[in-house]
């Protein structure tokens, strides 16, 4: 994103799948959407016939905050958008985007039969005071503007290395919550004063390594592999006391700094408001950002299983991920807890198409 905006989602979806990373090796199988024989190309012209887009409101919505906030990528993309518009008013199905001059072209997916990789990502919303209470004790730092040499671990800010410095935006009321708005790069902060949302963005990092918590949680036996998600986690560190919670965080050297922005919404990699569940975030050779896609969505119940349930959603490409590489699209799916336990389930296969001339 301008302005370092860029490196919230690359650093949210790196970590988000290292964090999942050797805890699921496949994603969930049931989902997958086996075709006879393999697809020949990265993109295969076809006409499938899909249910209605649920979400075509969202659309709308998504395509408007292009025109408004980056004038230059709607135009563009701009006949595009029209003829999708022509398409969503004249009710035609899926395989008739060849009416309004436009062609539907299949992903050939991770395995080449049409599985694309569908994992989720969201905004936490964090309860913290401007200053520290007896609950309320656990910082939250701005980057610091001058440092002589690298800067300190996580396992040294922990231990107070930042402390009065004038550092501190935020105090929480759980470290586990802080280490989850890293993963997730941003998230809107609640101080519970009457006042609106703050929106804390990404601010920089202080360059150590990354380690996953996730891996080294399934290592030690304290959660089964097949189990893994942030939900998971978030329930593991409940059950903790925080000695516990800090030794596992402090093996994770890498540590993000945020920086508020008042009035502000979610932004993707192109600087434009995100609208839940019709924004993607996608490897841009394959899929550019303001590409229209189609999507075939699998559903998961609230224990975060797939049980045959699907949904088709028009999206918009305005993301990019350090870990989102090829037939792979990370969905936005929102702001806040219910968002959040959806995205830490999604690690499943749907099916996808680019919509272009």
């Amino acid at each position: 994103m301008k302005e370092n905006k860029f490196h919230i989602y690359l650093l949210c979806l790196a970590f988000i799948m290292s964090l999942l990373a050797g805890c699921q090796s496949d994603p969930n199988s049931s989902s997958k959407q086996f075709k006879d024989g393999k697809l020949p190309h990265d993109l295969n012209a076809s006409r499938p016939h899909l249910a209605v887009p649920v979400n075509i409101s969202d659309y709308t919505i998504q395509i408007e905050k292009i025109k408004t906030t980056s004038p230059s990528l709607y135009r563009k993309n701009e006949h595009i958008y029209k003829a999708v518009d022509a398409w969503i008013n004249r009710s035609l199905g899926s395989a008739e985007f060849h009416k309004v001059g436009l062609k539907s072209y299949e992903m050939a997916g991770k395995d080449g039969y049409g599985n694309v990789h569908l994992t989720g990502y969201y905004t936490p919303v964090i309860k913290a005071r401007y200053q520290p209470t007896g609950e309320f004790k656990y910082p939250i730092y701005r980057m610091p503007t001058q440092s002589k040499g690298q800067l300190p671990s996580r396992e040294q800010i922990y231990n107070g290395a930042l402390a009065g410095k004038g550092l501190e935006i935020a105090y929480s009321n759980s470290l586990m919550d802080n280490f989850i708005m890293e993963v997730q790069g941003s998230a809107y902060i609640d101080f519970e004063d009457g006042n609106p949302l703050v929106f804390f963005c990404y601010g920089g990092k202080n360059g150590h390594g990354y380690s996953s918590i996730g891996r080294l949680l399934v290592e030690s036996g304290e959660i089964a592999k097949e189990d893994m998600s942030i939900q998971s986690i978030r329930d593991w560190a409940k059950s903790k006391s925080e000695k516990k919670v800090k030794e596992l965080l402090i093996q994770n050297r890498s540590f993000v700094f945020f920086k508020p922005q008042y009035n502000a919404e979610v932004k993707g990699a192109a600087a434009i408001p995100l609208v839940a569940n019709a924004a993607v975030a996608s490897d841009k050779t394959l899929v550019p950002t303001g590409s229209v896609v189609l999507v075939d969505v699998p559903l998961l119940d609230n224990d975060g299983q797939y049980r045959g349930r699907r949904e088709v959603r028009l999206m918009v490409a305005l993301d990019v991920g350090g870990a989102i590489k090829g037939h792979h699209f990370d969905l936005y799916l929102g702001i806040g807890n219910k968002a959040g336990k959806q995205a830490g389930y999604y690690n499943h296969f749907g099916r996808a198409w680019v919509i272009q001339p």
